[in-house]
């Protein structure tokens, strides 16, 4: 029975599913009375969580095809507990949050439809209230929720049509304005865009132009929930490629790439190279680090020694934590509620959160500080790529990723990974670091590898990622050699 299937459909603190047909041997599990329960749960939750009735909602969606249809859905499912529900077509994720805030719309809380980088024919749903983002166990008790309610849908409440993309690209503008003190700070600055056919075109027209950039060149800025020039996603190497080209094909001073829903972004210098991961992280952290002297920055785990170090010689303190942006996200909430001054939270996937800015994960935000710096340095002369000169980068890196085979996939990796402390605490060359939140992660000599890796489970999948980085070419090769060795006695390791 499809209501007995809700709540397969949490990812963490999100809601994912299959919302179309389109791909071979993948079922369609995520349906539109799936999401007007799922809906009217978020609602009946609010409430009681706020002690109101009669709330007001927002919703918006990405490019994906089921979007509307998605969205339309949630909105019945609202409205029919008597709510409020401004339907705001296309936005960002981002924005969605800001709707809680804008003094037009004061939502108490907002839907977002969108399923970020995932393929065209998948959706899902995420969840603010005036707090910021739902957690896992919010998402967890909103479905167990959904799967209880057997009611017919009729609205009781009254919905309407609002665009708040225009509201939420004014908002950067003049924080834009604000920083640099002009009015077009970024006039005679070549910039180009890749929106990888999601929500991000907006960018160009509504916040790049009227702060005087040239944007000829930009990619794929009209919505198109096919994806069909690349996959939506900072970290994918196609899409960097497409943006990387077409800066150095227009001559442009700066690039700029969005995944679908607005949340992830990375950045492209004038010669054609990513700033992101390690290098997007090192960039935010030291404009951050210029206003807030002495901060922590809240990363993910997989970040390098090259960031630690670079953030120290900022005078900053590295507080490597999980992988997962809300784990980042509410690791900065937490060390700040004990006192330790953290204004940033980032993971090498793009995703980021400032505390001047709610602690939302705003990829939109992050681009707007890249900006404020980028205008700067463009004002006297000096390119993107001066900026990061001290940043270390590895001369290799790599990632494995192998599939467990067992019934119960986190009892067995987690015996894996008890098992290895305990080999890489007799080898030669191999520190255990510590302090350590995620899996098993070694620091290796110039005899043993010259670098480091990490080994943790996957955050919902069973999988156990292997992550190395070297100083020394060949290096990961010498540290890959030994961990396969110690591997290979796990059969259900693929």
């Amino acid at each position: 029975m499809e209501i007995k299937n809700i709540k397969k459909l949490q990812n963490g603190s999100d809601v994912r599913g299959i919302a179309q047909e389109g791909i071979a041997g993948e079922t369609v599990n995520f349906t539109q009375d799936m999401a007007m329960k799922i809906a009217f749960s978020f609602a009946t939750w609010l409430e009681k969580k706020s002690g109101k009735t009669a709330l007001t909602f927002a919703i918006g969606r990405d490019s994906r095809l089921s979007g509307e249809n998605l969205a339309q859905a949630v909105a019945l499912g609202l409205v029919s507990k008597g709510n409020k529900v401004y339907q705001c077509g296309i936005a960002t994720t981002p924005a969605m949050f800001m709707t809680t805030l804008d003094p037009v719309i004061q939502a108490d809380g907002a839907v977002m439809v969108t399923a970020s980088h995932l393929p065209f024919n998948r959706n899902g749903l995420k969840f603010f209230t005036r707090d910021g983002g739902l957690d896992k166990a919010d998402i967890t008790e909103i479905l167990a929720l959904a799967e209880t309610i057997e009611t017919d849908f009729t609205p009781g409440g009254k919905t309407l049509t609002y665009d708040f993309l225009p509201s939420y690209a004014n908002h950067i503008v003049n924080i834009i304005r604000e920083k640099t003190g002009k009015n077009q700070p970024l006039a005679g600055a070549a910039i180009v865009v890749d929106a990888g056919n999601g929500a991000g075109g907006f960018f160009v027209e509504q916040v790049l132009v009227p702060l005087g950039a040239n944007t000829k060149g930009s990619l794929y800025l009209d919505p198109d929930g096919s994806f069909p020039n690349h996959v939506p996603n900072p970290e994918d190497a196609t899409a960097i490629d497409h943006i990387s080209r077409a800066v150095l094909n227009h001559h442009a001073d700066l690039g700029i790439i969005f995944d679908t829903d607005v949340d992830r972004a990375a950045i492209i210098d004038e010669k054609g190279n990513a700033i992101n991961r390690n290098g997007f992280i090192a960039f935010i952290a030291s404009m951050v680090l210029s206003d807030y002297p002495g901060s922590t920055i809240v990363t993910d785990s997989i970040t390098s020694t090259g960031l630690t170090e670079y953030i120290e010689s900022l005078g900053g303190k590295h507080h490597r934590f999980k992988r997962g942006y809300k784990n980042v996200i509410n690791e900065a909430i937490q060390l700040n509620s004990q006192g330790i001054e953290t204004h940033l939270a980032m993971e090498t996937s793009g995703h980021g959160a400032i505390k001047e800015n709610y602690f939302l994960d705003d990829g939109a935000y992050l681009v707007t500080m890249a900006l404020i710096k980028f205008a700067e340095l463009h004002q006297v002369g000096k390119p993107i790529s001066s900026f990061l000169k001290g940043l270390k980068e590895p001369a290799e890196a790599k990632e494995i990723r192998f599939k467990i085979a067992a019934d119960d996939f986190k009892a067995y990796g987690e015996r894996v990974l008890a098992e290895f402390k305990t080999f890489a605490a007799n080898q030669p060359g191999w520190t255990i670091v510590n302090p350590n939140y995620e899996g098993v992660r070694i620091s290796c000599d110039t005899s043993a590898g010259n670098g480091w890796c990490l080994l943790r489970m996957s955050l919902h999948d069973p999988i156990m990622p292997l992550n190395i980085e070297s100083d020394s070419v060949g290096g990961c090769e010498i540290i890959e050699t030994v961990l396969k060795q110690f591997l290979a006695q796990y059969q259900a390791l693929g």
